[in-house]
């Protein structure tokens, strides 16, 4: 059976506060819990945010297959020029002459462009560009599909711990009752004070249990609006259909394992093509790197700062860069076969993997079943002592049993009750382990 999640808000680029509106008015189901949960987890906006950063760094990667233009000046001014030897053309056989070159004051502005036209670095990351988009969703699919079995199973925690309280107050309204009559027995002198006192101590017990029962909800409920993100200072109160849970608690034991449909081995199948482009990269490290470049430059020369900007000298440029790698010290092969066997590496990564799917599917299937038969018996066991309480109850309002026997039956009573609740618990929480292991926890947004 699938968990679907329905009425999840798009998510925004700003995180803000937590108005009255965003909150659960009424009481909340699972489906309620779940989408809040995908709204206003910190975590999960994390995660939607280190997406983005993905695409951003992916398009930082890709920006340099565009043209890359730059603008630049710069001026320049000696304080001693330069001087050349030049020899003296009217007299050949005398002399060198020296001669100052260039002017004081030299200024000039440069515009160039470069276009990549084969950058294996820039060609690889456009291949697995798609690949790191589709990694960082995955991974945020994981932590959603533990957010929603972590949510689902405190949900659950949370029903059925107030379930049992529920039915401590009824114990509560029944003994009390029962002390009520245990008392009017002995004032009218049928019975002595034994049964007073023994109905005394079931009731300061029950007391007891039930106030250890309503801290123990709230921390419950504490913990279950940590994991959903909400307000801890705000109220919130969870509902449930009894028969509804119950008939979730079924599922078919016949589903065998589609290891595909687990995301943890669709992450390593992502890597895996990952590491692939790795070392097709590496592999491509031996081809030259070709690139296109255009300048056009604004020269400014004069001895007198005054006129240096009067007049200018411009030239241009075109033409095509190839650089070729010739040895770089085994490098390069060096870095191929570490590729290399990082890939056979994750492979039997997904073999590891498939393996241990196989063990968890087992071992939660195993659980399942377990919890199942002993959900059957805590049910037969809670009618049983249902149906025993009322018996003895009835013959000791006939003066056939003690107060005792009634004692006794309705503690069994109140233990096969709670037994049975924590059965459903279990069994609710161990089916969820089994679309777990199976991966048919999907989360729709």
């Amino acid at each position: 059976m699938f968990i679907q999640i329905a009425g999840i808000l798009p998510f925004q680029n700003k995180l803000f506060a937590q108005s009255q509106t965003d909150l659960i008015p009424d009481s909340a189901d699972l489906n309620a819990c779940l989408a809040y949960a995908m709204k206003h987890q910190p975590l999960v906006q994390q995660l939607l945010l280190n997406e983005e950063i993905t695409r951003r760094d992916v398009g930082i990667a890709l920006s340099d297959w565009l043209p890359q233009i730059d603008l630049s000046g710069s001026y320049q001014s000696y304080v001693k020029q330069p001087v050349s030897i030049f020899p003296d053309f009217e007299n050949p056989e005398g002399p060198k002459r020296e001669i100052t070159t260039g002017v004081k004051n030299t200024s000039a502005i440069q515009l160039n462009a470069d276009q990549a036209i084969f950058n294996s670095e820039v060609f690889v990351a456009g291949k697995s560009a798609k690949y790191y988009k589709l990694r960082s969703k995955q991974t945020t699919r994981q932590s959603k599909i533990q957010l929603v079995v972590q949510v689902s199973k405190a949900y659950y925690d949370v029903l059925l711990s107030t379930a049992q309280l529920d039915f401590l107050l009824e114990d509560y309204a029944r003994l009390e009752k029962s002390m009520k009559d245990a008392r009017s027995q002995y004032e009218a002198g049928v019975t002595d004070k034994i049964d007073y006192q023994r109905a005394s101590i079931s009731m300061n017990n029950i007391k007891a249990e039930m106030y250890g029962r309503r801290e123990e909800v709230k921390a419950k409920y504490a913990y279950l609006k940590e994991l959903m993100g909400y307000p801890a200072e705000k109220r919130l109160t969870v509902s449930y259909d009894s028969i509804r849970m119950i008939k979730d608690a079924w599922m078919d034991t016949l589903s065998g394992v589609n290891y595909h449909n687990r995301i943890e081995y669709q992450l390593l199948l992502t890597g895996l093509k990952l590491q692939k482009a790795n070392m097709d990269y590496y592999k491509m490290g031996f081809l030259p790197e070709l690139s296109a470049y255009a300048n056009y430059n604004l020269i400014y020369q004069s001895d007198a700062w005054v006129d240096l900007y009067s007049r200018d000298f411009p030239n241009s440029s075109v033409g095509l860069r190839l650089a070729f790698p010739i040895f770089q010290g085994t490098r390069r092969i060096q870095q191929l076969k570490r590729a290399n066997l990082q890939y056979k590496e994750m492979a039997l990564d997904t073999i590891s993997m498939k393996n241990r799917v196989n063990t968890e599917y087992e071992q939660s299937m195993a659980s399942y079943k377990s919890n199942l038969k002993a959900y059957v018996a805590a049910l037969e066991n809670a009618q049983i002592a249902n149906e025993v309480y009322n018996t003895v109850r009835l013959q000791y309002n006939q003066g056939i049993k003690t107060y005792l026997e009634v004692i006794v039956s309705e503690t069994d009573l109140r233990t096969s009750r709670i037994n049975q609740l924590n059965a459903l618990y279990r069994l609710l929480s161990s089916k969820i382990d089994v679309e777990n292991a199976l991966g048919n926890i999907s989360v729709n947004y």
